[in-house]
């Protein structure tokens, strides 16, 4: 059993609400540590954003990294030997007719790839950048789908600018509007996500048989076709 934990972390995590961050601390209380292993069994396969979530309640985590039953390394998080951040409150659960507005207004589609499966709403600028924005202005939150954000979040998590916290340098970056950017997680870089749906996979299958016939991968064949 993890050793006895301070009354006033104990009153922080009763206080929780939001089922993620909720899951992990809980967790932790019982086991004294959970591994990224332990939350995928939760259904959680983004380990980082679940811990992020925890964090941002001003209750402290300290990564170490240990072996999983196959042998390979993997991240486990426990309770940090540090006493609690004031004036943090998590973020604010969107409420269900935004969400609705938001995704209604994005025509049902990830604003990155154009999916209309497991939709959600993210902050176009990172929460531990830009904190939490007036809900009333629409165009703060995007409609990404689960796999996009993921792939946003481990961005923005490796961005240099996440040490440098500038709010401005985020809005110009694809992540945050890939209509209109300068940059991608300050790389020198283009990109587009695509997601063929219904009736478009006959046109990605035509695309993938045509990129066969030249040798090419399908990116690679796209941007044959764009020379």
């Amino acid at each position: 059993m993890p050793d006895a934990l301070p009354p006033q972390l104990l009153t922080r995590i009763s206080e929780v609400r939001s089922k993620r961050p909720r899951t992990v601390l809980d967790w932790i209380v019982k086991n004294g540590s959970i591994s990224t292993d332990d939350l995928k069994e939760l259904g959680y396969n983004h380990a980082p954003r679940a811990a992020r979530d925890v964090r941002e309640l001003g209750i402290r985590l300290k990564t170490t990294s240990v072996k999983n039953g196959d042998g390979k390394r993997m991240a486990s998080y426990s309770f940090a030997d540090q006493p609690l951040e004031t004036g943090k409150k998590g973020r604010t659960q969107f409420p269900k007719k935004l969400r609705a507005d938001l995704i209604a207004k994005a025509a049902g589609r990830c604003e990155i790839c154009g999916s209309e499966h497991n939709l959600q709403i993210d902050h176009r600028i990172p929460y531990a950048i830009g904190g939490e924005p007036d809900a009333a202005e629409r165009n703060v939150f995007q409609v990404l789908c689960g796999s996009c954000n993921r792939t946003k979040s481990w961005a923005c998590e490796h961005c240099p600018n996440m040490n440098m916290q500038d709010k401005k340098l985020c809005g110009r970056c694809y992540w945050a509007d890939p209509s209109d950017y300068d940059h991608v997680a300050m790389s020198h870089e283009r990109r587009i996500d695509v997601v063929w749906s219904g009736g478009e996979v006959h046109s990605f299958e035509r695309l993938r048989e045509q990129a066969k016939r030249n040798n090419r991968s399908v990116v690679d064949e796209v941007k044959a076709l764009l020379d």
